[in-house]
């Protein structure tokens, strides 16, 4: 088997690479590097070997019953009552989880595009708008409007691709002591590194992925025959995903003990390896990340959404578009018209931990019965590992919870 057939048979798998990637990864990951050096590495690690676990199991159902998992909610048997709460609380979650993330990805951009480009504000009447907001937001929404799902992982693939070469390059250059980045990899933690460890696997293992995945794979791939190519995909580039984050953690690490607001703040701490070429390349960074995560949460929301009330999920589809355009119109008014980012973090980050340990539950659930799965059912070491991820999961969703409640663990 050849290069140029893996990559030819590659899916939808740096779609979800592009999802994990925005502006709220390169700011939680570089504030990890800041403040904690390479310690957290590990837990990078760890959320690779989760999300790999986790994405593929949701692949393999939607290749396996030709169904994405909102339509597997959707036509669940059992007591009608638990089945319209189930849809309801996944319409709610992912819709309000999903604006919240597409308004901090708009943002994002818009704070890489004012390196190369200051955009004017918009004053009315008791309240601004920012235009590079509108700009960004217009754009995510006319390439999810005019483009295909070929053309959109086309889009992504490359802007992957460039973040990569982008973030990874940037991290090598720094020329960090590669022993204790090693290190980085053991586990320790302490009462301080906790949230920021909870956040840095929260960022990679999100749930709407595998909503995204299951039905981007049923698309891409014919059936169950397809499992191995799928499997292949979502390793590629679930790892090519996580060494862009452990990139940036490395990055970060080299601006320690120095105040950082924000992840562009980066930038001031590399001008002695690329002088004032650093802001423009962290400044490209940020719209990349930001731009993908811009296309990917309104598709991902869209497609529950759809799945769920049953409609079609083509991406031309009246409903489709109108999916997309409500989660991008309303994460373009939270992010223009003064609503704290740290107040759409937190919703996020709490529909996150409430419906991550749930969604992951269920799936496993899903993947170890007979009567769904048939043959590709899970075998008994692979639910004993993905268990393990799940009580994981649990406790990360319990303490994301709680943090945002702020209730004392």
């Amino acid at each position: 088997m050849n290069l140029k057939s893996i990559f030819k048979n590659l899916g939808p798998g740096p779609i979800v690479a592009a999802a994990f990637i925005g502006p709220g990864t390169v700011t939680v990951c570089t504030l990890a590097g800041v403040n904690f050096g390479f310690s957290l590495l590990w837990a990078l690690g760890l959320s690779v070997v989760s999300t790999v676990v986790l994405q593929e199991i949701s692949g393999r159902i939607g290749l396996v019953t030709g169904k994405d998992l909102s339509q597997l909610i959707r036509s669940q048997q059992g007591h009608p009552v638990i089945r319209c709460f189930s849809m309801i609380l996944v319409l709610i979650a992912i819709g309000l989880g999903n604006a919240a993330y597409e308004s901090g990805n708009i943002s994002g951009a818009n704070l890489g595009l004012q390196v190369f480009w200051e955009a004017p504000k918009l004053v009315f009447p008791g309240f601004e708008v920012h235009s590079g907001n509108l700009f960004i937001g217009f754009l995510a929404f006319a390439l999810l409007w005019l483009g295909n799902y070929k053309t959109l992982e086309r889009v992504l693939v490359g802007l992957v691709i460039f973040m990569s070469l982008a973030f990874i390059s940037t991290a090598i250059l720094t020329n960090p002591d590669w022993g204790e980045v090693m290190t980085g990899f053991l586990p320790v933690w302490n009462d301080a590194s906790l949230p920021t460890l909870v956040a840095l696997i929260g960022t990679t293992v999100v749930p709407y992925n595998l909503f995204l995945y299951a039905s981007l794979a049923k698309n891409r791939w014919s059936g169950s025959a397809d499992i191995p190519w799928m499997r292949r995909d979502i390793v590629i580039a679930i790892v090519l995903g996580g060494m862009v984050s452990m990139a940036i953690l490395i990055v970060g690490s080299t601006n320690s003990g120095s105040e950082i607001n924000n992840a562009l703040d980066v930038s001031k701490g590399l001008e002695g390896v690329f002088g004032k070429f650093a802001q423009y390349l962290m400044g490209f960074g940020l719209i990349a990340a930001g731009l993908t995560s811009s296309l990917t949460a309104p598709l991902a929301a869209g497609l529950v959404i759809c799945g769920i009330m049953g409609w079609d999920q083509s991406i031309h589809s009246k409903t489709m578009r109108a999916s997309m355009g409500t989660i991008v119109l309303l994460g373009l008014a939270f992010a223009s018209l003064g609503v704290k980012p740290i107040q759409l973090i937190t919703l996020a980050q709490l529909a996150n931990g409430f419906l991550l340990p749930l969604v992951s539950g269920w799936i496993i659930r899903i993947v170890c019965q007979r009567s769904i799965m048939g043959d590709f059912r899970n075998k008994p070491v692979h639910t004993f590992l993905a268990v393990g991820i799940w009580l994981v999961m649990l406790f990360l969703g319990l303490k994301s919870i709680m943090a945002v409640l702020k209730i004392g663990v």
